[in-house]
């Protein structure tokens, strides 16, 4: 039994595809009555037009939680060490494959290494890569990055976690990995505010490639190959945040770009690991001023014509 702890569109999203590749598939989360709704009637409101595969279960109670297989983590990264501790007698000596992708902001840490601290005797692995959720859940060819750092288990994961249209690439690099999918979403926020700001194509190229040396500069700070950056869960995952509507990173820089209103309860994890990586960069040293901008754009410290000016008149250099 492979289980899915957090309900939400990507944890969704995640367990339909698994199930449909025949595995059986245990779903949770938070809200009770609403995995109660979806068992019952086997839609998903977070995925219109989707109906949950046979081999899904769905549950508000982790009491249900079996005691073996992999468990994905696909709660908000924001809210991951709580989930954890809170459920730490279950979830330790676990595998736990988390799917979140961001920086805590209270500590600076990565979600495997929150892992780490919370519950050290479980085995970390990560997902991540470009994907939206509702590509996933339609059977839509999509390809992320498995990463472990045990070969064995990372190849057993592989195997249990591959559908025919859910691709899988190992690797051992966990943090590349983490860093790929957390600073990919700052510099989609960014992107999306040059875009709702009309500043044009052109600006938002820039952004791209520059942002991608601002995430490959931290990376490379921290010990993670610089290939990884190049894969899927950093070139890969970039790419699709920064240019489509589909990403929620994106369509929030967009509303600061317009000056406009962002729903409050759709989750935008750029926007906490934004400031938790401008902190960070502060305490290595790096010179991340996209990171800096965006920190200061989502805590209301800049507006966009005072974020742009920052950048373009930053001292003349080589690329």
């Amino acid at each position: 039994m492979i289980s899915v702890l957090g309900a939400g569109a990507f944890g969704t999203a995640l367990a339909i595809s698994i199930a449909e590749g025949g595995s059986l598939v245990w779903l949770w989360g938070r809200n009770g009555d609403s995995l109660r709704a979806m068992q019952d009637s086997r839609d998903c409101p977070r995925l219109p037009g989707v109906t949950l595969p046979d081999g899904l279960t769905c549950s508000g109670d982790l009491a249900e939680l079996t005691a073996t297989g992999p468990v994905l983590m696909a709660v908000p990264m924001q809210t991951l060490r709580q989930v954890l501790k809170a459920h730490a007698a279950r979830l330790d000596q676990r595998t736990l494959v988390l799917c979140c992708k961001g920086i805590e902001l209270s500590s600076g840490k990565r979600a495997s290494e929150v892992v780490a601290e919370v519950l050290p005797g479980a085995l970390p692995a990560l997902l991540s890569g470009p994907s939206f959720a509702t590509d996933i859940a339609r059977g839509l060819p999509t390809a992320l990055t498995l990463a472990c750092a045990e070969p064995g288990l990372a190849a057993a994961l592989q195997a249990s976690l591959s559908t025919p249209t859910l691709r899988l690439y190992r690797s051992t690099d966990l943090t590349g990995v983490e860093l790929g999918g957390a600073l990919k979403n700052v510099m989609a926020i960014a992107c999306g505010a040059c875009t709702g700001a009309g500043l044009g194509d052109s600006a938002r190229a820039a952004l791209i490639t520059r942002g991608y040396a601002e995430m490959q500069r931290m990376a490379a700070a921290l010990g993670a190959q610089p290939e990884t950056l190049a894969g899927l869960s950093g070139f890969g995952d970039l790419t699709l945040t920064c240019t489509s509507e589909g990403s929620r990173n994106y369509r929030f820089g967009q509303s600061i770009g317009r000056g406009e209103p962002f729903d409050p309860t759709i989750t935008v994890e750029g926007a906490a690991t934004a400031q938790a990586t401008d902190a960070l960069a502060a305490r290595l040293g790096l010179d991340m001023p996209i990171t800096r901008v965006v920190t200061g754009l989502v805590t209301g410290a800049l507006d966009v014509t005072s974020a742009m000016d920052a950048l373009l008149s930053r001292p003349l250099k080589e690329e």
